[in-house]
């Protein structure tokens, strides 16, 4: 007959609640420092993307702004962020959109160059919105997210004189030198510019 598994001592379950609990403090986070600090859209969540992950600049006095450019995630909102905190990752956007109540949370300030095109001039020149979801599934492309993006991207043209037509409120698809494909087909840009010019 085998002996009988003791149950793990007090001090061995202690020890590896410690190493849980120092794993999970050394994952990237917001800094919770930059939590208060003002954000551009009067509505956004401020949860900061790295330093790393971004240029700091005055933007629109040492660069013009003249463009958005819309993108959609390829994966979760929640799985989104840690990316833009993680400094390792060299990519971050000016904002992120929650697919099922179309929350905005801002990552960058607008003044800031967020690298999210792949293409520095196009960065330097533009203002990056993230829609959580994915190219090949329209459902993640929500109204509420659509009229929260709408307005959001309106306020913003507003803001740099940007008009508001497909000249100028660009899918990444479109920036010189990609291979990414999105927002993808699925976007309904005639809706979502008479949106934009509806607000």
């Amino acid at each position: 007959m085998e002996r009988a598994e003791t149950s793990p001592s007090r001090r061995r379950l202690l020890k590896a609640t410690a190493l849980t609990v120092i794993h999970y403090a050394l994952l990237p986070g917001p800094r919770a420092e930059a939590h208060p600090a003002p954000v551009d859209h009067a509505h956004a969540l401020w949860e900061p993307a790295s330093e790393a992950n971004y240029t700091a600049a005055k933007r629109p006095t040492s660069h013009p702004v003249d463009l958005v450019i819309i993108h959609v995630t390829q994966t979760t909102y929640k799985n989104t962020m840690p990316v833009f905190w993680n400094p390792a990752k060299q990519v971050s956007a000016h904002y992120v959109l929650r697919s099922a109540d179309g929350r905005v949370t801002q990552c960058v300030r607008e003044q800031d160059i967020a690298w999210h095109a792949g293409n520095w001039d196009y960065n330097a020149r533009s203002i990056g919105i993230e829609h959580e979801g994915w190219v090949d599934r329209p459902e993640c492309f929500t109204t509420v997210l659509y009229e929260q993006s709408a307005a959001l991207a309106s306020e913003v043209c507003h803001r740099y004189g940007i008009p508001k037509d497909r000249d100028h409120i660009i899918g990444h698809h479109e920036v010189p030198g990609t291979d990414h494909t999105d927002p993808g087909p699925h976007w309904d840009w005639d809706r979502y510019i008479r949106m934009v010019n509806a607000v």
